[in-house]
């Protein structure tokens, strides 16, 4: 190579713990090279920094679009041991070192008032072009497109004055990933704005997923299928993926599938402690209470014999009491809340393998989308996060709710929207007293649900019922009054709507539509 002075290319928009790294490469022997912004905080900083212009012999032009595009920055990255007699003769000097990441053009579309213009010119060219140069050219340069990767680098160099292979091989698997997100963002973000369909806004042309391993699993739903666990490249982590284990075996395929579930479950509820028992992604009950405790035991009743082995998850911080009650009244394999007293993280101590999660505020999926993959292709959607108010309600009976009756059938249209389908609740009072799901038929739905009340002995006389969508026949009403049933709520739109409609007055019943259905695969 035509110098032995080692060199560190610098051009970055995160800027990050940029200084202090910057510094330890100028005490460890690095001349550094650098651009536009990056080179001025360098300089504020009082760092001796060279310009690309200068090390090149060529300014920046067309407002800095052309300025990292030219054979001595991709020479000096792409040259290899054998490229040294053309390097000496094109006077490229080799450089070690490339620390780069791309125009913010994620967070300026994410900016509602961004125009496309601006959208554009956030589009990184010359970034990628040598983030990718430098990954591919790994056997003798480091690339590093992640602050967080800024100590790592600096202990190898200060340790033994080199990058190891291994490590070298690590960031570049890393920046081939980092460009290939970059450039899906960019694919997405033009073919929704080629869409002529409120869909194609929502869903682009394109999509370019990318998920992290987090931790390789056990495996996966049974013992001969591997798996492990991926979160969300680029966004800051949400829902189960933020949540953090403080004790516990390592969490399984099914444990990180219920617990998501019943995390779901609870975040809808904020105004009261809330409970939900999840086995199988299924709710075996939910209850609000006055208390963790009152919640949980409510949540228990509905179906003790499935809660076995469930998931528990609570929307407030557990205290002392309802921890005890939990260890000594069930086994469970997960228990996640936001937050655990000292007394209630001593009370699960005693049972070492139950894991607890300690989980985020935010429970809502950063992109909003829900994928389903099958043979050969990729079902995408919205995620289904729809709401209703007693507004959005059309009372369809003759007999008008009464005021608890609202509350109760609201309450269970929240728990049929997370049962699998075909869904039916019964709930009264801020609780679940029977849920039958993921039947073929939704007459065998509502009648498990009445067994499964019937069998943990809750009555149903005066509670409400919620059906995911809508009553094919009458039959599922005249289920629901002969167990006591006196409010239904239901998305209509059958052909035999007048018929469930007629059925509902002839038992007295009140009947409301909501006009949204919540089938769940």
């Amino acid at each position: 190579m035509p110098s032995t002075n080692k060199l560190a290319l610098i051009s970055v928009s995160d800027k990050a713990g940029l200084v202090g790294f910057a510094q330890q490469l100028l005490d460890l022997g690095f001349t550094l090279i650098s651009t536009g912004g990056t080179q001025k905080q360098l300089k504020k900083a009082g760092l001796a920094v060279t310009g690309v212009g200068e090390h090149t012999g060529f300014s920046e032009i067309m407002d800095g679009r052309v300025k990292t595009l030219h054979p001595r920055i991709h020479g000096g990255i792409l040259g290899r041991q054998q490229d040294h007699r053309v390097m000496q003769e094109q006077a490229i000097a080799p450089i070690d070192l490339v620390i780069v990441n791309l125009y913010p053009f994620e967070a300026v579309i994410a900016d509602t008032n961004c125009s496309f213009e601006d959208a554009i010119e956030n589009i990184d060219i010359g970034g990628p072009a040598m983030v990718r140069a430098a990954a591919k050219n790994h056997a003798r340069v480091t690339v590093v497109v992640d602050p967080q990767d800024y100590a790592l680098v600096a202990d190898e160099l200060v340790s033994s004055g080199s990058v190891s292979k291994d490590t070298r091989y690590s960031l570049a698997t890393k920046a081939f990933a980092h460009t290939a997100r970059y450039d899906g963002l960019v694919a997405a973000f033009l073919s929704r704005r080629n869409g002529d369909t409120e869909a194609s806004k929502i869903l682009p042309e394109y999509i370019t997923p990318q998920f992290q391993s987090r931790q390789e699993l056990r495996y996966g739903e049974n013992p001969h299928q591997a798996a492990a666990f991926y979160v969300e490249s680029g966004v800051k982590p949400t829902g189960i993926a933020a949540a953090e284990q403080l004790q516990g075996k390592a969490l399984s395929y099914n444990n990180i599938n219920d617990a998501d579930a019943a995390l779901e479950c609870v975040s809808q509820f904020d105004q009261q402690p809330a409970c939900a028992i999840v086995k199988h992604t299924n709710p075996c009950g939910i209850a609000l209470g006055n208390s963790n405790t009152e919640a949980y035991l409510s949540a228990f009743a509905t179906d003790p014999v499935s809660s076995f082995g469930g998931i528990i998850a609570f929307n407030q911080r557990l205290d002392t009491e309802v921890a005890t009650r939990i260890v000594e009244q069930q086994f469970v394999e997960v228990v996640i809340a936001p937050a655990f007293s000292d007394g209630a993280l001593e009370q699960f101590a005693n049972k070492p393998n139950i894991r607890l999660l300690r989980s985020s505020k935010n429970h809502s999926p950063a992109s909003g989308l829900h994928y389903q993959r099958v043979s050969g292709g990729l079902l995408v959607q919205q995620k289904d996060t729809d709401r209703i108010s007693r507004q959005d309600c059309r009372c369809v009976s003759e007999r008008k709710p009464t005021e608890q009756e609202w509350q109760d059938m609201l309450f269970a249209w929240k728990v049929a929207r997370l049962a699998k389908s075909n869904a039916i609740v019964y709930a009264a009072g801020g609780r679940t007293l029977g849920i039958g799901a993921g039947q073929m038929s939704r007459i065998d739905s509502a009648r498990i649900a009445r067994w499964k009340a019937t069998d943990a002995g809750l009555s149903l006389d005066g509670a409400a019922m919620a059906s995911d969508a809508f009553f094919p026949f009458r039959d599922g009403i005249d289920t629901a009054a002969d167990a006591g049933i006196k409010a239904v709520i239901q998305p209509g739109g059958s052909m035999r709507d007048d018929e469930v409609i007629a059925a509902a007055n002839e038992f007295g019943l009140a009947m409301v539509f909501t006009g949204v259905r919540h089938f769940r695969h």
